[in-house]
């Protein structure tokens, strides 16, 4: 018998391959049990026999085994008897949570109809509360022949080899836990300061979280990590994916890993990687304590969610979840059924044109909120969700069960509001209740302290909340999530450091990662040690930092960017699990980043005792009152509001008044609402400013609050006018009472 022979050779369903261990049906078949809720419940003796209830949504199957593992790995095969509203079902008295266990789904294979069944493959369960055991490339994880390359039609032919030494095993897991000690921080929205980490990469290298913690959700938990986000006084941490994701087969052969974690394979599970107690249920009792401590310090848990696609990649991808137990019903075909629809540009894209997509991926998010405790979500690739036969819709079924859903609609939602696809460029685009990252935003900042000299009329709009973007549709500035860097791309620092990408680390010839990147590497490419250079690209990370903080909007700053971090220039450090991506605490003790991030501390602070600088509503241009100022103008260098041809001419230099006497917004007891005034000036010329300061009815007199071109903290003095500002530098000054 060939080889290409053997790989066809049926598999009798319910006996195991030769070599793997032997498989048997357990002495008793399932009791019945319920077909709701789906996944794995233990129950426990008070509530009758002991023992686990489970169901499995396989519409289409024509048999479900249910799997269990005892603790030398042993498989016994315990077929599902009952079927309930397309739901497969049984009760297993005795199973105890810790059980390790899996699915066997057996129907047509068809290929070209996109009917993919093969009980070869041990199947995750898709509503798996907790995950153990790693993913291993090997060619049986595939449900189809792959590693022929003169076979065309490989993915025709099904490969009956055993999949379950290499796959991940679902684990029972007792989830009878209370949040009755957890108090939600429920910070606004306008008042929200976001910072996006990566677990590991924030604690591993922290010197204050103990070996034994560091890159878990202990770790993340401990007083030291959570000393520097009170310090910093971010209200939101922003974790990359935490669910629990699996590296990709050409990186495992390159011997990298997924470190982003932008690779899902179980909705409901904290990833165990990130786990320092265990992987048999002890990550959710973990990442539940995490919460607890971070919302203790009254700071919220946002998700970086990806359920736009999965780890099963394309049509030669494994077969681990969802495509072996209904490959039609979850995932994109294309026109041929037999490929995918590949908006995402992982290999598939789920189909949230499916009613039950649409409940795998909210019952997820519910799960998350009500028995993890999370606060709101940032889901990668949004409009890939949004997505109808048609493009992007926004009356989309999965925007409007969000929508309407009495918990969901009330959590934090960021969209990123882009895919791959024709048509999905979509900023600005989501509904209400949607907040959006805004890479206009990104895009412009950059091109302002690089001297590329953007549109004045664009800046404007970026440092005012885009209205041009948001204000449609009733929503409001903090719709827009304002960032300059983020995980993907370069560090703030490399941003100031780097003219071109530098990812050869990465092994794929540096072809990987965006070309655009809108740097300027201030004259040297790289680290240098002259110093003329150093003290300016130390300025320009305070230009960026400190108009990201004074900007309308919601901020997001990038975990490490205060403290001067660097990637090297590796512009794509997704499979960089190591020193390029783990912060280097060590920074601080460095005079120039501990500045930055004591800067970064203190506009964080300037904008929460001030409500000008969050602003809830648009600025009108208008005075709130007959006779009294406009809430905001605009004013060149020479002390004078900018004009319609101001507008349309390109400078570095110019100044914004935001007035604290003419806010439209209104305290909780119906009071309007007042606060100091504040000029912000800016100057992306290389050479020095000079500013007049506008004069009545603006101000009487001005004091200097941050001056990014001077080391020293400025004084708080009054100041006469004109001033003068270095080049490539900001202030930000306070309108004094009169006198």
């Amino acid at each position: 018998m060939t080889a290409w022979q053997e790989l066809q050779t049926e598999t009798r369903p319910g006996a195991a391959e030769a070599g793997h261990g032997s498989a048997h049906h357990g002495p008793d078949t399932p009791w019945p049990g319920s077909w709701q809720p789906l996944g794995a419940r233990f129950r426990t003796a008070r509530e009758g026999v002991q023992g686990t209830n489970f169901a499995l949504w396989a519409p289409a199957a024509e048999g479900v085994e249910l799997c269990l593992f005892d603790e030398e790995g042993r498989e016994s095969r315990h077929p599902l008897t009952e079927r309930t509203f397309q739901t497969w079902h049984g009760f297993v008295p005795g199973v105890l949570p810790g059980t390790r266990y899996g699915y066997r789904v057996q129907g047509r294979w068809d290929p070209w109809t996109g009917a993919r069944w093969n009980p070869a493959k041990l199947l995750l369960d898709p509503y798996a509360r907790a995950i153990d055991g790693e993913y291993t490339t090997h060619d049986a994880v595939c449900a189809s022949v792959r590693g022929w390359p003169e076979r065309e039609a490989a993915d025709t032919v099904r490969d009956n080899r055993d999949s379950a030494p290499y796959v991940p095993k679902a684990v029972v897991v007792d989830d009878d836990d209370d949040w009755y000690d957890d108090h939600r921080p429920k910070t606004p929205w306008a008042e929200t300061v976001l910072y996006e980490l990566h677990v590991k990469g924030f604690t591993m290298r922290h010197p204050g979280i103990p070996p034994e913690l560091r890159g878990t959700y202990a770790g993340l938990a401990h007083p030291a990590a959570i000393t520097h986000l009170v310090n910093l006084g971010v209200t939101a941490v922003e974790l990359l994916p935490v669910h629990h994701f699996v590296s990709e087969d050409h990186l495992q052969l390159r011997g990298l890993t997924n470190y982003w974690g932008y690779n899902t394979l179980g909705f409901f599970a904290p990833h165990a990687g990130y786990s320092a107690s265990g992987s048999r249920g002890q990550q959710v009792g973990e990442f539940k304590r995490m919460v607890r401590a971070l919302h203790a310090a009254g700071i919220e848990v946002i998700l970086d969610v990806v359920y736009n696609h999965t780890a099963e990649g394309g049509v030669d991808g494994p077969a681990l979840s969802l495509r072996g137990i209904d490959n039609g019903g979850y995932y994109r075909l294309d026109r041929s059924r037999r490929g995918y629809a590949d908006y995402t540009g992982c290999g598939n894209t789920l189909d949230t044109r499916q009613p039950h997509t649409v409940k795998l991926i909210t019952d997820s998010l519910r799960y998350w909120v009500t028995e993890m405790g999370v606060d709101g979500f940032r889901f990668d690739l949004a409009a890939a969700l949004a997505r109808g036969s048609d493009g992007v819709e926004m009356h989309h079924l999965f925007l409007g069960a969000v929508s309407q859903d009495p918990l969901l609609s009330r959590v934090k939602l960021i969209a990123e509001p882009w895919d791959v696809g024709p048509g999905g460029y979509q900023v600005g685009g989501f509904p209400p209740l949607w907040a959006e990252w805004n890479d206009k935003y990104r895009d412009t900042v950059r091109d302002f302290w690089r001297g590329a000299r953007p549109d004045v009329r664009e800046l404007g709009y970026r440092l005012s909340g885009s209205s041009d973007l948001y204000q449609r549709g009733g929503r409001r500035p903090y719709a827009s999530v304002n960032f300059i860097t983020a995980h993907d791309g370069f560090t703030l620092r490399d941003l100031v450091s780097y003219n071109g990408k530098h990812n050869e680390a990465n092994g794929e010839q540096n072809r990987d990662g965006t070309n655009d990147n809108r740097s300027w590497n201030c004259g040297v490419e790289g680290e240098t040690t002259d110093p003329a250079v150093h003290g300016l690209r130390v300025r320009q990370l305070r230009n960026l930092m400190a108009t990201l903080l004074l900007s309308t909007g919601v901020p997001m700053i990038t975990a490490g960017d205060e403290l001067g971090r660097t990637q090297g220039g590796n512009n794509n450090a997704y499979c960089q699990d190591s020193e390029v991506s783990w912060l280097d605490w060590s920074l601080l003790e460095q005079p120039e980043w501990r500045g930055l991030a004591e800067l970064t501390a203190q506009l964080v602070r300037l904008r929460r005792r001030h409500p000008v600088l969050r602003q809830r509503a648009f600025f009108s241009g208008q005075a709130a009152t007959p006779g009294g100022q406009r809430d905001l103008a605009w004013f060149t260098t020479r002390g004078e509001e900018m004009t319609e041809a101001d507008w349309f001419t390109p400078t570095g230099a110019l100044g914004m008044l935001l007035s604290g006497t003419a806010m439209s917004e209104r305290d909780q007891h119906g009071c309007p609402l007042t606060d100091d005034s504040f000029l912000l000036l800016l100057n992306a010329g290389d050479q020095p400013a000079e500013f007049t300061l506008p004069g009545e009815p603006w101000a009487c007199r001005y004091e200097l609050l941050v001056d990014t071109g001077c080391d020293a903290a400025p004084t708080g003095l009054p100041l006469a006018s004109p001033v003068t500002l270095q080049g490539r530098s900001l202030q930000l000054l306070r309108v004094g009472p009169e006198r």
